[in-house]
């Protein structure tokens, strides 16, 4: 009876930690719906399936070592349409599901853990940290053969480039494509407009008398 406690108060704390990764801090800050059910099903299955080889383990140590496998095969999600943000989001379900499904962990410890794993996710991905800083694959309608045209170029278009690498160049069309590290530039503060001068027209067209 007392593991069976044991075993709700993890899932309860587990619960509650992948709703705030989810809810609180993943979807109001990237929107991306599709991957919420994807982080809860990952979470809940891991703990699932750990909790169980714990469960018949004994000590546990085989629900270790599929955790630590469940963790390693984050590699595969490695493609276009998952960010790199998103990959921290997918290890962080992971590490969630199977710190809170070790029968061996104290309650508390396992909490505490949990927390520290969330306030790093919230800090790290926090929309004010380095802010102004900003990643952009840039096409060019010219070739720049010495790197002070292409920082101006550059620094014209986007900002403040920090760190460039040229990833294609065709002579032929006469083109290159950069993918460019940069900062924008500094929000101009906001004075008062112009007074645009209205200009009266004629309610209707004279006419010259016949």
């Amino acid at each position: 009876m007392d593991s069976l406690r044991h075993l709700v108060a993890h899932l309860r704390l587990d619960l509650t930690a992948i709703c705030l990764l989810a809810f609180a801090i993943y979807y109001p800050r990237h929107r991306r719906r599709d991957l919420v059910p994807a982080y809860l099903a990952l979470n809940v299955a891991l703990f699932t399936v750990v909790a169980a080889l714990a469960a018949v383990g004994g000590k546990g140590g085989m629900a270790v070592g599929f955790g630590l496998f469940g963790v390693l095969s984050i590699i595969r999600l490695r493609s276009d349409s998952v960010q790199h943000e998103e990959v921290a989001y997918y290890f962080t379900t992971l590490v969630l599901g199977l710190i809170c499904a070790l029968p061996q962990l104290p309650f508390g410890l396992a909490a505490v853990l949990s927390a520290v794993l969330l306030l790093v996710v919230y800090s790290a991905d926090h929309p004010r940290l380095l802010a102004r800083t900003r990643r952009a694959v840039v096409t060019l309608d010219t070739v720049h053969s010495d790197p002070a045209p292409l920082r101006a170029d550059l620094e014209r278009r986007l900002g403040e480039p920090l760190h460039w690498t040229v990833m294609e160049v065709d002579f032929v069309r006469d083109l290159m494509v950069v993918d460019v590290r940069y900062r924008e530039a500094a929000p101009r503060a906001t004075g008062e407009q112009p007074a645009v001068t209205e200009r009266v027209r004629p309610t209707a067209p004279v006419l010259d008398a016949a």
